[in-house]
Formats: C-alpha cells, structure tokens, sequence
C-alpha cells in the first residue's frame, strides 16, 4: 500500500492531538484512503517533555529544516502558532514543494497573500480547516460544497473562550472579571487573554471567512475589532429585557455597491435565533448565499481533539491527491488567482445599523429630554427606551433602543452627550443585528 510521509511542526496541544489520532484510527484512515499516512518526524524545541502519546524517539527532531528540506516528506502540517517563525516555515516548505496543513489563523490573517500565491505558483495547496472554527468544517464547505453560491453575509460565533464568558454571563448573572478570572483557573482562558477577550482572535478568522465568502484578499488592518472586557451584568440583564442575548460576533456582508463589512464586537442578536442558543465553549457559523439560503454549522471550537480532526481532515484530502497524481485542486482562498477581487471594506464610520445605548445620570427632570434632544440632532430616532422609577440624588441607567444609524452620527452624539453635567459615566453602545 502506498504510503504518504507526513512531518509535523509543532508537539502541543494540538499536535499531540494529530499524533493520538493517527495512531488510534490509523487503520481506519488507510481504509479510506487507500493509502497509509506515516508520521516520519516531528520538529518541537521540546522534544523530551511527556505528551501522553507515545512516539519513537527517533523520529523527535529540534531542528524544523530536517523536516522542510526532507524531499521524501510529502506533507508539512504546521501547528507551531504566531507569525515567525512559522510564515518562514510555511514559505519553505511550498518553495521544496510541499504540501502545508496549517491551523494557524494569524498568519493566514496577515501573511495569507503572499502564502497562498506563492503555493498558487508552485502548484501546491495549503489547507487549513483548523484555523477557523476547531472541528467545525466551514472552510470545505465555503471552498467545496457551496462555492456554486454567491454569498451576501456570514456571522459567526468564533471564540470558545469569549462565549463561554457571555454564557455564564448570561445565565448565572456574574460580572465579566470575575467570570473571567473561573475561566483562566478552569483552562478555559489563556493567563494572557487579550488576543481573546479583544476579538483579535476572532478577527483572524473573520479575515479568512470573509476571503472565502467574497473572493478577496482583505487587509486584516481594515477589520474593525472590539472586545467584551467593557460588558456588565447589567447590560446583559437590558439585552434580556429587550429579547436579546449579547454575542461577539464576527459579521461580514456584501452591498449592492461592491463594498463589504467586515467588524468585529457585541452584538445584541435576538433571542429566538439560533446564533442566540450557542453557549459555551461551542462555535457556530451562518452563511446565506444567493440559492442555498441560510446554512448554519456549529460544533466546538477550540480543543485537542476537535482541532485534530480538522487538521488530520485536510490531511487526507492532500493524500487523496496525492495518491492520484494531481496537484493543487483549489486556491487557497477558494477562488482562482487571477479572479480574486480588491473590495473595499467600509469604514466602520460608515456602517448602519440599530444600537442599544446605555446612559448613567443624575436622576432629575429634564434629564431625557436633553438626551433624545442631541440624538435628534444626529438623526438618530429612538424606537424604545427604558427610565426606572425615580430614586432622589441617585444616578440611574436610562437605556435606548434606536432605529438604524450611521456609526458615525451615534459616535458623535455620545460624545456631545458625555459632555453633559448630568452625565455620570461614559456612555455605552452595543450594536444590534436584527437581520441575519
């Protein structure tokens, strides 16, 4: 039977997962593939550390170019992380003609260019399921089952981490520091959150979705991205009230014009959508193209195991060409090189949606009139609101739900209304998305 010779960069978590699957389903997989998949070397800096699988030492190497430079490795699955040394990896090992499985986000996100045109010209494919979603499989659906659709949006609940968050935000009522500081004890967060808890992870792999959704190469610095460490219990308690649930949210759409969005922060999603339903460390992804309709894929993000299946999915389908013969079947991006489009994406001063806005100030008369007065004056129209009952000297939330508007009036209105005396603290906005 013939064999595919695979080195692996990278003995984590993740890599130890890949590992652990390979041996336990071996058989299984050469079944299906009509060829056997053998593991030739793995390149770690720790190559002596116990990962709970067992290998033979003779295949541990410290040294990555073993593995690049190797004319007898077929694939190359890359699960070191971050940007370098990982992008200069990944060009190596297409420049010796390789095939690359990666599940790294963040170098796609900023380095995908110049990767996925240098295996365009090599005639190779880099795959990379695992980046975006953990065991969800929405990259070979953008890619394969549904690329006869043009799509007008894509949503997507993208960090396990932030959601898992949100959700005991949600039903347990506690403030985010606090949930937080469970989460990182749990494992559930990293001892250094922020790529998650600012969307910045998120943001990754919007870069991607929104590549392979809209045919385009994006500039991830045009991504407007926003976090939830500003969130409180009581906005949750407001959202709830309303019929929402609180999200982060990675949105991508296309206009008529040819622009696109592509954002990321809370989002406020109304409560009998299935987006709303996905707690926990669970992701999800809703597309609607122009003949499929709404498709929506959920399943767990992040995790040994989960992110495995991905990375060893991809796997075989580089084997299956492999043992055929054939060369790259797809662009990266899922579009032929030469048809990908430079679209503009809108600046977020430019976007249009409904906002939730949250007001603390001094509890007197006049208080709200002052308020809808200066939203007037940016057009923005107030669909509903929420005043407590009056309590004497004490500073009171007064919440409103507006109509559509432009990001950049409702900016310029909470600016003008913060600089009111009966203002007590920073006014807050969450975005709504009522049509997905």
């Amino acid at each position: 039977m013939k064999e595919i010779k695979v080195g692996l960069l990278g003995f984590g978590t993740i890599g130890t997962g890949v590992v652990k699957l390979l041996q336990n389903n071996g058989e299984l997989l050469a079944e299906r593939l009509g060829c056997r998949l053998r593991l030739v070397r793995i390149a770690d800096l720790d190559i002596s550390s116990d990962r709970g699988v067992r290998v033979d030492a003779g295949i541990l190497t410290s040294d990555a170019m073993s593995i690049l430079d190797d004319p007898e490795i077929d694939v190359v699955i890359e699960l070191i992380g971050g940007y370098e040394p990982a992008r200069t990896f990944v060009l190596r090992a297409i420049e010796n003609g390789k095939q690359v499985v990666t599940a790294n986000k963040a170098l796609l996100a900023l380095h995908g260019r110049e990767i996925f045109s240098a295996a365009a010209e090599k005639g190779v494919e880099v795959l990379f399921e695992a980046a975006v979603g953990g065991g969800i499989p929405i990259i070979t659906s953008l890619k394969e089952n549904l690329c006869g659709n043009r799509f007008r949006s894509v949503f997507g609940i993208l960090n396990g981490t932030c959601n898992y968050i949100l959700s005991r935000m949600t039903h347990e009522g506690e403030e985010f520091a606090t949930v937080l500081a469970e989460a990182q004890q749990a494992g559930y967060a990293e001892a250094d959150p922020t790529f998650d808890i600012e969307g910045v992870d998120t943001a990754h792999k919007l870069a991607l979705l929104v590549g392979l959704c809209f045919g385009t190469n994006i500039d991830f610095a045009a991504i407007h991205s926003e976090g939830i460490s500003s969130l409180t219990s009581q906005d949750i308690r407001f959202a709830d009230q309303f019929g929402y649930r609180i999200k982060l949210l990675a949105i991508g759409k296309r206009h008529d014009d040819g622009t696109i969005e592509a954002r990321v922060h809370p989002t406020m999603i109304p409560k009998h959508y299935p987006l709303a339903d996905v707690d926990g460390a669970y992701n999800a992804v809703r597309v609607v193209g122009d003949f499929v309709g709404p498709v929506m894929q959920y399943g767990l993000g992040a995790g040994m195991d989960a992110t495995a299946s991905a990375v060893v999915g991809d796997l075989m389908a580089l084997a299956r060409n492999l043992v055929r013969g054939q060369g790259a079947r797809t662009h990266g991006l899922g579009c032929h090189p030469g048809q990908l489009r430079e679209l503009q994406v809108r600046p977020m001063a430019d976007v249009v949606t409904q906002y939730y806005l949250r007001f603390t100030t001094v509890d007197r008369p006049g208080v709200l009139a002052a308020i809808s007065g200066i939203l007037g004056q940016h057009q923005i129209s107030i669909a509903s609101m929420v005043q407590p009952e009056r309590h004497e000297a004490e500073a009171v939330p007064i919440v409103i739900m507006t109509h559509e508007a432009r990001e950049r009036d409702v900016q310029a209105a909470l600016q003008q209304i913060d600089q009111l005396d009966i203002v007590r603290e920073k006014s807050h906005l969450i975005r709504i998305e009522n049509q997905l």
